[in-house]
């Protein structure tokens, strides 16, 4: 969730101490009191936590449109205020094949908006949660940066932003498409590679597509049902994903959450190969 948004919030540190409360009142054997259901600002039914009741939004791409341009990529930027060196949705130029029998691919990547996201479970503070609408989010302000869903999340789709020191994704801009626009990377392609609609119209774009052309999602084998359709999506991408924007390791060395005063590390795997 953006930091901007207007509304009651839970500051971060007014919840980490009502957690210590209620270690407290365990220990001391007192029932402890039961904790939000899935993050404050929803419970709150604050309607930008909540979402638009009765949609469902999904985004579909077309790689047989799409022609690496990165428009998509650098209008997320400006749109989202992403830092440097990180991206919500990026773009991999991958080479398939083997000499002389090569062809060159695109595919776009974001967070997927799993209808069963498995960053949400890990959350120990209720930061990651899911709108009525699908749309998965993170509350800056009670997200204390520890990385467990950027662990968790098979996609590679999140990061730890070195400003905020908190995990941080694609978000389907939801600060546009609760104001009736698309999301900045569907309206920038330039090929129209990108359609976004709600699953539960059957004319929007992506049910219609969905509907007429066979459609692929990124490692269905996770079972976490993700939300971003693809059509043309070559078989060697899709369990084996291309490009990772950013090794997480560094993301926490810059966040300044890695040094001598940290007691684990992580060690990066091999970058995924497609020859």
């Amino acid at each position: 969730m953006a930091m901007h948004r207007d509304g009651p919030r839970t500051g971060r540190r007014a919840f980490l101490a009502g957690l210590g409360a209620a270690g407290a009142g365990t220990v001391a054997g007192a029932k402890p009191a039961a904790a939000a259901t899935v993050n404050p600002g929803y419970d709150s039914g604050d309607p930008a936590y909540v979402g638009q009741k009765g949609r469902r939004w999904a985004m579909l791409i077309d790689l047989r449109k799409c022609i690496g341009c990165q428009a998509c990529t650098v209008a997320c930027k400006f749109e989202n205020n992403v830092p440097e060196g990180h991206f919500r949705t990026w773009v991999p130029d991958v080479e398939l094949g083997t000499f002389p029998h090569v062809r060159r691919a695109f595919l776009p990547r974001l967070c997927n908006h799993c209808e069963r996201p498995s960053c949400i479970e890990v959350c120990p503070s209720g930061a990651t949660w899911q709108r009525d609408d699908g749309v998965v989010e993170i509350d800056h302000e009670i997200c204390w940066g520890c990385g467990a869903c950027v662990d968790a999340c098979p996609y590679d789709a999140r990061f730890i932003d070195p400003v905020t020191r908190t995990a941080d994704k694609c978000t389907f801009c939801t600060q546009r498409i609760d104001q009736g626009l698309l999301p900045a990377c569907v309206e920038s392609c330039v090929g129209g590679a990108r359609q976004f609609g709600d699953l539960n119209d059957p004319e929007s774009p992506v049910a219609r597509a969905i509907r007429e052309e066979p459609v692929q999602v990124l490692k269905p084998g996770t079972g976490n049902e993700p939300r971003v359709f693809y059509i043309g999506l070559p078989h060697e991408l899709q369990n084996n994903l291309p490009g990772r924007p950013a090794l997480w390791f560094e993301d926490r060395e810059e966040a300044g959450q890695i040094g001598e005063h940290v007691e684990w590390h992580l060690v990066s795997g091999e970058e995924a190969s497609h020859v």
